[in-house]
């Protein structure tokens, strides 16, 4: 890592509003019991930083293996109302946990289950902001999960790939909390050191990254991890680090079986693999590159992507090819180039009907954007990502 990398990297330790998040195997032994050693050592650290002024989150996997366990299950069901339960009797269990944990070093906890619609619309989203800032405010902790038991995108057995969906997982769940709720730093706690440069099972060679600049590259190449119940695998902790980045947050992925990684990180030390900012979004902004679920897709043509990427133009109904989905006026759509890659997404002026009058060249005189300037970002995937050791 250059001079450079590690002044930049110090920013880290300067971090005031922090989310970290505990991956199921940090938080359960062999996705089944519960971790308590490793738990409440993360309690510990995250309490010392409490005290030391900052504004602590936690985002916490591991109530389906809770809940198995206290079924009696040999085996995490298959049937996803069956792991729905497992969640709705493991998310109390977990709870009880961090409270008890917490409340022996003098803190409050507080218990947050998110659905989707809680960040795709506006009006809950706002509500949610204030709710977790006035928590902070007040120096308690919030505890954050998906709210599973109406909510099965992270209960899901097949990960799927990651693209317009930005829920399902705890790993983009904490990235969203972290982009929406100005947070300077996100912390993936999980089973590996980092991200490498090559699988490590395979290769004994492979080194440790150090600092990934550009991620959505690192994305792409990356495949998710099929075995055991860790839900994301490294694919979707990229995806989750890139999109705090993208939001202006630091990101780390690092081992949440070593004790003391956050203390390690806030004293300035190369823990895990550091993910740059590369974003300075608003608020508004980050809602709706990131937080909004997309209610259709508009197939641009090379010059509108020119004009909306290199001068920041409003999208005119002349550079849009194609109208897909069943958006309204206020909607988020996806913005994609003629080979079909994301490279933005705004809010629409018209329905999707209305939309294809004006792409025909049926718009009225007076109208001139299907997407003002001002509410349309730029998320473009067509840059190559960079990593240095």
């Amino acid at each position: 890592m250059s001079h450079s990398d590690s002044s930049r990297r110090a920013d880290v330790t300067e971090a005031q509003r922090v989310v970290v998040k505990l991956g199921t195997r940090v938080a359960t032994q062999e996705g089944e019991g519960v971790a308590l050693s490793r738990i409440a050592g993360v309690v510990e650290e995250v309490a010392r930083c409490v005290r030391q002024g900052k504004e602590m989150l936690i985002v916490s996997s591991g109530a389906v293996g809770l809940g198995r366990q206290a079924l009696g299950l040999s085996t995490t069901p298959t049937d996803l109302i069956d792991r729905q339960v497992c969640a709705a009797v493991g998310q109390s269990r977990l709870m009880e946990l961090y409270q008890m944990l917490f409340s022996r070093l003098g803190l409050v906890t507080a218990q947050v289950l998110l659905t989707e619609l809680d960040f795709r619309e506006r009006g809950r989203y706002l509500n949610l902001r204030g709710t977790l800032s006035r928590l902070l405010a007040r120096s308690i902790v919030p505890i954050i999960n998906e709210n599973d038991v109406v909510a099965t995108d992270e209960l899901a057995l097949d990960p799927g790939t990651p693209s317009s969906q930005v829920f399902g997982d705890n790993d983009m769940l904490s990235a969203l909390v972290a982009s929406e709720l100005d947070a300077q730093l996100l912390v993936l706690l999980t089973d590996v050191d980092g991200v490498y440069d090559s699988d490590p099972q395979r290769n004994p060679d492979a080194r440790l990254l150090s600092v990934v600049e550009h991620a959505d590259e690192l994305v792409a190449e990356l495949s998710g991890s099929a075995s055991g119940v860790g839900r994301g695998g490294m694919r979707n902790k990229v995806a989750a680090a890139a999109l705090a980045a993208r939001a202006g947050c630091h990101a780390v992925i690092a081992s949440g079986l070593v004790p003391g990684q956050l203390s390690a990180l806030f004293a300035g030390q190369d823990v895990g693999t550091w993910f740059a900012p590369t974003g300075h979004l608003t608020a508004r902004q980050r809602w709706i590159a990131f937080a909004a679920t997309p209610a259709g897709v508009l197939g641009l043509d090379a010059g509108a992507v020119a004009a909306v990427v290199e001068r920041h133009a409003s999208l005119l109904p002349a550079g849009v090819v194609t109208a897909e989905g069943s958006f309204g006026r206020g909607d988020v759509v996806e913005l994609r180039d003629p080979e079909q890659r994301i490279i933005g997404r705004g809010v629409v002026e018209t329905d999707v009907d209305q939309a294809r009058e004006w792409m025909a060249g049926n718009a009225p005189p007076k109208v001139r954007t299907l997407i003002r300037g001002e509410r349309l970002v730029i998320i473009s995937q067509k840059r190559p990502a960079r990593t240095r050791i």
